[in-house]
């Protein structure tokens, strides 16, 4: 998992954190698993576009994709 990733990761958990989420009640907002939310957080496995965005989505936070060169 590159590191970009994992800091997305961390600021999503931060997010839950902050708002006082449970990964059970973010997982039901996600329409996914606490299993899934679990192995996101756990940095088990690179999750794909769609789950990082579900997951920002439910913490009314933005994912921005910049090009590079």
């Amino acid at each position: 998992m590159t590191d970009d990733c994992t800091k997305i990761i961390d600021l999503l958990i931060e997010q839950r954190h902050k708002q006082g989420m449970t990964q059970q009640g973010l997982a039901k907002m996600t329409n996914l698993t606490q299993s899934v939310i679990a192995r996101l957080e756990n940095k088990k496995a690179t999750p794909q576009l769609d789950t990082l965005l579900k997951v920002a989505t439910a913490l009314n936070c933005e994912i921005v994709i910049i090009p590079t060169k």
